[in-house]
């Protein structure tokens, strides 16, 4: 069965394009089929992708959700170096939650849309907006399964609970299936004594649902875009480069559980 990974958090700039750009990238390296998602109307994902001019392109994820015609097949491209298929997105689908607001079913969209596609991979990433909206809420539905980046400091902490009580929401009431898959601790200042105490905070309140590995703070992940590339190819000795295969290898044989 198609495992799909939603990248979640509310909070901006705690790591989320990055994280679904690179975890897509290490699952593709280990011989998965992978699609990434991007659902975020700053259009990261897709310009790190390699697309660097995402405000022209002819059909967006924005098309996919608000045009009944429109398939992942009509919209859907691939990165070279990446190794991945995705779908890309531009500043248009900031619209996109207001076109829907009428719209029946409007939080199953993504996942009827994505639905007829899924045998063609092994693994869908999807890039989730720094809000609870709409958007995100489609994701949810869609998803398997949660992975969120946490950055480590006090009030990335604070705002993961608003997104456990959304995820329980989703889970009562439109996606029974979906699970926490796990807590990626990322933008870790390993000489700061602040994200030493918060990511033993993370751990000590969650347990076993945070990864083993961390994600230090690098100026190399921001180098990246710029390249089209992730961090695999553009450092690929690097301990960014290590972290996100450690946890490609985890997402792939760890089970998660629900919360």
């Amino acid at each position: 069965m198609t495992r799909v990974i939603a990248v979640a958090n509310q909070k901006g700039g705690v790591g989320k394009t990055t994280t679904a750009v690179n975890l897509g990238g290490a699952l593709s390296e280990a011989g998965q089929r992978v699609l990434c998602v991007d659902l975020d109307p700053q259009g990261h994902l897709t310009v790190n992708m390699g697309t660097k001019y995402p405000d022209e392109l002819e059909l967006t994820v924005f098309d996919l959700l608000t045009q009944h015609d429109v398939a992942v097949s009509d919209v859907r491209l691939h990165s070279d170096r990446i190794g991945v298929d995705f779908l890309p997105a531009n500043i248009e689908l900031s619209g996109a939650e207001l076109g829907l607001v009428n719209e029946f079913g409007r939080e199953r969209i993504l996942s009827e849309k994505l639905e007829p596609f899924l045998d063609e991979y092994d693994f869908v990433v999807m890039d989730c907006p720094p809000s609870l909206g709409l958007l995100s809420v489609n994701a949810l539905v869609a998803a398997t399964e949660v992975i969120i980046p946490l950055q480590c400091e006090y009030f990335g902490m604070k705002g993961m609970q608003q997104l456990r009580r959304t995820i329980d929401r989703v889970r009562a009431k439109l996606n029974p299936r979906l699970v926490v898959a796990g807590i990626l601790p990322t933008i870790y200042k390993p000489r700061t004594l602040h994200s030493q105490e918060v990511l033993e905070l993370v751990k000590e309140h969650y347990g076993d649902e945070v990864y083993s590995m961390r994600v230090d703070a690098s100026i190399r992940f921001a180098e990246c875009p710029l390249e089209g590339e992730s961090i695999l190819q553009y450092a690929t000795s690097s301990p960014g480069a290590k972290a996100y295969r450690e946890l490609a290898q985890q997402v792939i044989h760890r089970q998660p559980v629900a919360t």
